[in-house]
């Protein structure tokens, strides 16, 4: 597992390289809540970065009493929201806790795959960016991103088999236990997850703000993913034996059963993770009634 330090160590020894300002060890004890923090820069500086530019570009466009304008307060709202989801998973304290209970390293994927992409997808984002940019910037970004709707990006059953493909394959013992043990590919891990919900919810995102698109499509494969998610969360609950033998080891030190942990883990998954799956499919088929020229009986 990638290595770890207290929140002391890391502010007095800020000025180190990268690799030296991550939490704890995995010949550390377990933390404590208030000292699970990962303060490292591939989590923090990315959600700076976009921090930074969202505030940029809603400044711009509300400045001179436009409060709304461009981006409502609502919009806001889900940024934070989903900055706020960002954060848990990748700062504090999912990240840390996560190398100890398999039922936090579950929160912390849901987190990024079905929490925070919706969350700053409906915040307009890409609105936001192009406002902060100069307007030559923000043109060239605009051709660049037009440009990258191909075929692929654009299919809505390629989404949903990456979802499925990154959920079911990180899950696999082996996979999970290398991502506990690399600090590289821990990252990739939550970066996949993180992509991966993106793509999805983009997508879902287009049908549910466009009525000439069809709904139905976006059901789909709302319901493969969550069916998906389901059979995993079973699997994790029902199981008579720890699946995990990094977190065998590793749970009973924070006080929790390995197989009770590992029960929580998949009721994560199972419940609290399909809700805003659950609410999209929900709100795809009221769209998909309400589509203009359908006549329903």
């Amino acid at each position: 597992m990638p290595a770890r330090t207290r929140v002391a160590a890391i502010v007095a020894s800020a000025s180190l390289a990268p690799a030296s300002a991550a939490a704890h060890s995995v010949t550390d004890g377990p933390p404590e809540w208030h000292s699970a923090w990962t303060l490292s820069p591939w989590g923090l500086v990315p959600l700076l970065v976009f921090a930074t530019a969202y505030a940029t570009g809603v400044w711009r466009l509300w400045r001179g009493g436009h409060a709304g304008r461009g981006i409502s307060r609502v919009e806001v709202g889900a940024s934070l929201a989903g900055l706020l989801a960002l954060l848990l998973a990748t700062v504090w304290p999912f990240d840390a806790l996560g190398e100890w209970s398999l039922a936090a390293h579950m929160a912390q994927h849901m987190l990024l795959l079905a929490v925070a992409p919706p969350l700053l997808l409906a915040a307009r984002p890409w609105a936001a960016l192009a406002a902060a940019l100069p307007p030559r910037w923000s043109r060239a970004l605009h051709r660049l991103s037009m440009a990258g709707r191909t075929r692929v990006v654009q299919s809505l059953a390629a989404a949903t088999a990456a979802n499925v493909a990154v959920m079911a394959g990180w899950h696999v013992p082996a996979a999970l236990s290398l991502a506990l043990r690399s600090e590289a590919v821990h990252w990739m891990m939550h970066a996949s997850f993180l992509l991966a919900g993106l793509w999805l919810w983009t997508l879902l995102w287009q049908r549910l703000r466009d009525d000439a698109r069809g709904a139905l499509a976006g059901t789909v494969a709302v319901v493969v993913v969550m069916m998906q998610m389901g059979f995993v969360g079973a699997l994790l609950t029902f199981s008579g034996r720890v699946l995990y033998p990094f977190y065998a080891e590793r749970a009973p030190q924070v006080g929790i059963d390995a197989l009770v942990d590992q029960q929580l883990a998949g009721l994560v998954m199972w419940v609290p993770a399909s809700l805003p799956y659950l609410a999209g499919a929900l709100w795809l088929l009221a769209r998909e009634l309400r589509r203009p020229g359908r006549r329903v009986r």
